[in-house]
């Protein structure tokens, strides 16, 4: 737990993520820190300017010469503008590598579904395709949370877990879904945030690369216990995955 600081130490605080964020646990986590970092910093700089400005037109001071102030107004606000031009290309290329790019050929697919007020996890076992599903066959209380068709043998492998298992060091392809209304994905040990919504599917993708727990929150208002929604991501090496899916395999064929 961060401890309270004064002075300088804010200033640190506020301008370092790692001070007051949970631990990057994925590729692109370091670099999104790097872009927090620097926004932070630029955004105490104008601040501190800001501020210099005001008290300084407080102060008695000698006519300046007219184009000089043009200029340098022009001068400042170009800056500006080449400043918030760079922030926003450079957010936008970080999101393109989750969101946009495609996902390389060996990652893991897991299918991610939203539903009051639960989270569920769907890999598409050893055929690596995902079995049907229809609506009228959903019975959470029954085991068949995402309703599953029994009929058709490419479900037969298909795993469905509440914790989200992944492997370390090892692309992973998630596809996000809802059943009822807009949840918002988001683990923030891995700088991930995504909307689940009804009706469309959502794609996106990291790489974890520190073992450990991670929290999986929900981070649009869905309800009454929307407080409630919540998972785990268990990040662990590859062949306790591998060991992990063999078993939860073998369970499910046993059915």
């Amino acid at each position: 737990m961060p401890q309270p600081v004064r002075g300088a130490g804010l200033f640190i605080a506020l301008t370092t993520p790692q001070t007051w964020l949970p631990r990057a646990g994925s590729l692109h986590a370091h670099a999104i820190d790097a872009l927090l970092r620097s926004s932070l910093f630029l955004l105490f700089v104008f601040c501190v300017l800001a501020q210099v400005m005001l008290v300084a037109g407080l102060l008695p001071r000698r006519e300046q010469n007219p184009r000089f102030s043009r200029i340098w107004r022009w001068i400042a606000t170009g800056a500006i503008v080449v400043l918030f031009v760079w922030m926003t290309i450079t957010a936008e290329h970080l999101w393109s590598t989750v969101r946009l790019t495609r996902a390389e050929a060996n990652a893991v697919p897991v299918e991610v579904t939203g539903v009051q007020f639960q989270w569920y996890f769907r890999y598409p076992g050893t055929d690596g395709v995902y079995g049907k599903t229809k609506p009228e066959l959903i019975d959470a209380a029954g085991g068949n949370p995402l309703g599953l068709d029994p009929s058709d043998p490419n479900s037969q492998d298909d795993v469905v877990s509440s914790v989200l298992m992944l492997p370390v060091d090892q692309q992973v392809d998630l596809r996000l879904r809802a059943q009822d209304v807009v949840h918002g994905f988001f683990v923030p040990g891995m700088r991930v945030m995504q909307n689940a919504t009804p009706g469309r599917v959502s794609e996106i993708h990291m790489t974890p690369n520190h073992v450990g727990d991670y929290a999986i929150l929900c981070s649009q208002v869905c309800g009454l216990g929307h407080y409630r929604m919540h998972a785990v991501l268990r990040v662990v090496s590859t062949q306790q995955f591998s060991a992990w899916m063999a078993q939860r395999e073998a369970a499910q064929t046993a059915r």
